[in-house]
This record gives structure tokens, sequence and C-alpha cells, in this order.
């Protein structure tokens, strides 16, 4: 006997939008943009740059880093053409919000979105930038993305994503001018800590030049050497990580390859060994030592300065103390740091599957070396570059704070009476 038909409505309609303000409407994105997918060989597409997946930065609208086509391989996915205006989308791990206005031609692999306004739809193209920037659009690419090791999203997933939009194209641009301004504002600041550094880099390379330290007739100038850094600094390599010592009784904390970043020490993670009382004559670290990685990152170096009593050193790193009081570790770091611009470092090293930093060679670096008192005037003057370029940061991220406030204000729709 065939079963009755149920008299039960049943509705799959999705919940009703709040209503809107009037001079507000909702839009679907899928309705307002359109994906660009124009093929083109790399090789013969005449364009110069390609953009990769690691060149845009999470909430940085501006692409600030590219490739070289014929510079290195490009694998099969890079094969999507954009040009100049034209939004770049990375729809793997979503998670990270990049989105990206291109200003100049380029190719990109397929796993970035090449997005644009429709024309003649009711959204006006300069504010689509930032609506895809919006808590809002990112929410929704995170929660609809697929994968759990590596999400990502489909663009047939981003159409159904609905946003309220000022009715008035008038209006939208004025959003768009308000925010680009805001973005602007940050923009600045983030140039002039920008700038800052390069005045911090070329001040180091110049001070620590053999040039620096001689007059106009090329005689060193009063005070001044140029020697190996093995003259002024004893170099110490670490004792061996061993099973025994790890294990063993009397333990004194470890500092490692890891630990060390320039200029600063990670102690977020510090292993103990075993060292026994001629040990920790040779190696235990005193405040003022510098420590140099000898791996890995060759030369990255960082002043320690008492930070956990008792410290000894592993075999990776380099201890630099200075023999006399004539010098300044603070002075030294920094032409360490010039070391790194310059590539000295890797010229030391030479051409090695594992980069190695011998103690000989480490010695025979030469550097310049004014007197103490010269010293440390340099190594204040740095500083207050240092002060200065951190106060650019500062303001940028407070710009960039106040471009988040301003962005949710202006692309939320006010309460309706």
């Amino acid at each position: 006997m065939p079963r009755p038909k149920s008299t039960t409505a049943v509705t799959t309609d999705a919940p009703a939008k709040p209503a809107l303000p009037k001079g507000w409407q909702w839009v679907r994105f899928g309705d307002v943009v359109r994906q660009v997918q124009t093929k083109a060989d790399p090789q013969t597409s005449g364009v110069e740059r390609y953009v990769a997946g690691e060149h845009m930065d999470t909430d940085d609208l501006r692409i600030r880093r590219w490739g070289t086509i014929g510079d290195h391989y490009l694998g099969p996915a890079f094969h999507r053409r954009f040009e100049a205006g034209q939004i770049l989308y990375g729809s793997r791990r979503t998670y990270l919000r990049k989105v990206a206005v291109a200003e100049w031609p380029g190719i990109c692999a397929n796993t970035t979105f090449v997005i644009e306004a429709r024309k003649g739809t009711v959204i006006v193209p300069e504010i689509l930038p930032w609506i895809m920037s919006s808590e809002a659009f990112h929410d929704y690419s995170i929660r609809n993305s697929k994968g759990s090791v590596n999400p990502y999203i489909n663009f047939s997933d981003l159409v159904d994503y609905e946003f309220a939009l000022p009715s008035d194209p008038a209006e939208q641009r004025r959003i768009a001018d308000l925010l680009r301004a805001a973005d602007d504002a940050v923009e600045a600041w983030r140039e002039v800590a920008g700038r800052t550094n390069v005045l911090r880099n070329s001040l180091i390379a110049g001070m620590s030049s053999r040039k620096r330290a001689e007059s106009a007739s090329g005689k060193m100038r009063p005070g001044w050497t140029y020697e190996p850094l093995g003259n002024r600094y004893t170099i110490q390599l670490g004792k061996m990580m061993s099973p025994e010592a790890v294990n063993g009784e009397s333990k004194r904390p470890y500092m490692r390859n890891a630990n060390v970043q320039w200029n600063r020490l990670d102690l977020s993670d510090v292993a103990e060994m075993h060292f026994d009382d001629d040990e920790v004559a040779k190696f235990e670290l005193k405040p003022g030592d510098i420590l140099a990685c000898e791996g890995r990152h060759v030369g990255k170096s960082a002043i320690w300065r008492g930070e956990i009593p008792g410290a000894c050193f592993q075999k990776a790193l380099h201890r630099l103390r200075p023999k006399s009081s004539t010098d300044l570790p603070e002075y030294l770091l920094l032409c360490l740091w010039d070391c790194e611009l310059t590539g000295r470092f890797k010229q030391l090293i030479g051409e090695t599957t594992i980069p190695h930093l011998p103690a000989e060679r480490f010695r025979e670096l030469h550097m310049a070396f004014p007197p103490r008192d010269e010293q440390a005037e340099f190594v204040k003057l740095i500083g207050q570059v240092d002060a200065d370029r951190s106060a650019a940061f500062d303001h940028a991220n407070r710009e960039r704070a106040i471009l988040e406030q301003l962005s949710h204000l202006l692309l939320t729709p006010p309460e309706t009476p």
C-alpha cells in the first residue's frame, strides 16, 4: 500500500539575511567578480616577472617581491597571466590571508586566483581589494576551505560569499579612497623604517672598512688598526654534545646554535649538559662574550650578557672574547653584521654543501678597529638609529591598527533604526 504523502512542508532555504539600511544592498561575490584564467607560456609571454605564493605577504595588498622569468625553473603550474590592476588571491592555506593588487603584468601559478570586478555590475573595482581583505571574507574562505594539512579553497566555493555594499558607486569610491589613504600612511612609516635600516647598514659598512681606517694619504689614522680578528679576540669553539654528558649529573645550561639569533638570544628552549671542572673553566660564558654560529647560518652572532648563570656552549658555536678592555663587543657585533651583509662569511667558507666556519679562518678575518672611545661613539650612534627605526615600525603598527578599525567601520552598514 502506498505511503501517504507528508503534509509537512520541508524547506532548505538559508537563514534570512538581516535587513540593511537605505543605501545598502546584499551582493553575491560571484555576481560581481570573475576569475581570470588567461593561459600563457612564461618564456614567450613577453612579461619579465612571476609571483609565487611566498612573494605575497599576509595582510598586505602590495607585492614587494617577485621572481624574474628565466632565472629559475618554473613548474608547469605557472601558466596564469595577470595584468596590472587585477587581484591575486592565494587559494592555498587561506588562513595566511594573502590578497595583493598587481601593479604590473606577470605570471603566477594556477593555485593563485586572478580576480577582477565584472564590468557593468553594482561594484566599483576600487573597493574590491578591501572587500577581499575584510575579516568577513577571510573567515568565510577559511571556513569553506578543504583539507587539513594544506587546506585550499576552490573558486566555486567563493562565489556564494555575500557581503553588504553601499548602493551608490560614489560612496564605494569614497570608502576605497579613505582606506587607500590609511594604507598609504602605513606604507609611509614602513618606508621610513626601511630607509633608516639602509642608513644603519651603510654606516656600519663605512665604519668597519679598511678605507675608514686610513687617512687620505693611505696611512692608518691615529689609534686605528686594520688587522686579523684573532689579534684582538680569543676565538674558542664549545664542547660537542654527547649522550653521556646529556644524561650525566650536575648539568649546566648549554647554549646551542638554535639559541643564537642576530643581535639577540632565543632562550625559549635551553638544553643542559654535564661539564667537569676543567670544562667549566674552558667553556663557561661570561658577560660580554659574543656567540657566533660555526655552522648552518654561519656567522650569526649575539652578545651574551649573563642571562643564565653558569651557562656553557656547544661546538657549533664560536665564543669571541676581547683580549683587553680596548675593544667593545658591541662594536664587533656590528662589524660581524656587516660581514653578513657583504658576503664575507660566504667567502670564508667557500662553496660547500654544509657550510662551516673553521676557527682559524675566523681568526684571519680582517677588520678596522678604532680606539675604544670611537668604538663607543659609533655604538651609541647606531643605537640612536635603531631607536628611530623601532619608532618608525611602532608608528606603522599603529597606523595598521587604525586601518583595520577603519575598514571594519566603513564596510559595516550602520544599524537600522
